[in-house]
């Protein structure tokens, strides 16, 4: 049975703040509000927390999560980034975009894609999300909540959590999100590609 925290969107009460990133340390699943939709998160070295996300979420090994980062400095570590690159991130981070680099040796192999070598990973614009990272003073991975055979995100935290609330750990009640997902956008090879628009002006990538 998940707990329930409902956190202030703009000043999130530190207390609660700190159980959840205790309850992350635990290896709890948290579903938490970003700057597009509602998110699954976990601690990123936790490989049974992993396989719980990958499996409540109905994705395998192939699908991309995401690591949720405090800073381009931390994007920096687990992904390979050129200065053209650092460029275009610097311009729309924090904010609603995942993009797909090549991965370094700081990922665990597990985590990042079986045959291509990259990772997801975006700077979120949220403060709940954003206090939560800066608490735990690591990345968290992540997906955007979808439930599994479902097309679009959710954004209601008590439909979360009457949906979810025998598989998460932690429900985090921030308010209603965009139910529009991040915008997707592929720097791992030469160019770059849209992989997916959703909230975030894909503008400057076309």
């Amino acid at each position: 049975m998940s707990q329930f925290f409902q956190i202030h969107p703009d000043n999130p009460q530190q207390r609660l703040i700190k159980q959840a990133a205790q309850i992350l340390h635990g290896g709890g699943i948290v579903a938490l509000p970003t700057d597009s939709s509602y998110a699954l998160v976990c601690h990123l070295d936790d490989k049974n927390a992993v396989e719980r996300l990958r499996r409540i979420r109905g994705v395998d090994d192939k699908h991309h999560l995401t690591l949720l980062c405090r800073d381009l400095s931390e994007i920096a570590v687990y992904a390979k980034v050129d200065n053209r690159q650092y460029r275009l991130l610097k311009a729309v981070t924090p904010g609603p975009y995942t993009f797909i680099l090549e991965a370094t040796k700081e990922v665990p192999r597990r985590l990042s894609h079986p045959s291509r070598k990259t990772i997801g990973l975006r700077v979120p614009e949220h403060a709940i999300a954003r206090a939560l990272l800066e608490e735990l003073g690591q990345p968290l991975l992540g997906t955007t909540l979808i439930p599994a055979g479902e097309d679009l995100p959710m954004n209601d935290p008590e439909e979360i959590r009457s949906l979810l609330e025998k598989q998460l750990d932690l429900v985090i009640d921030g308010g209603s999100c965009s139910l529009e997902p991040t915008s997707v956008i592929d720097l791992s090879g030469d160019g770059m590609t849209v992989l997916r628009e959703g909230r975030g002006d894909v503008s400057l990538f076309t």
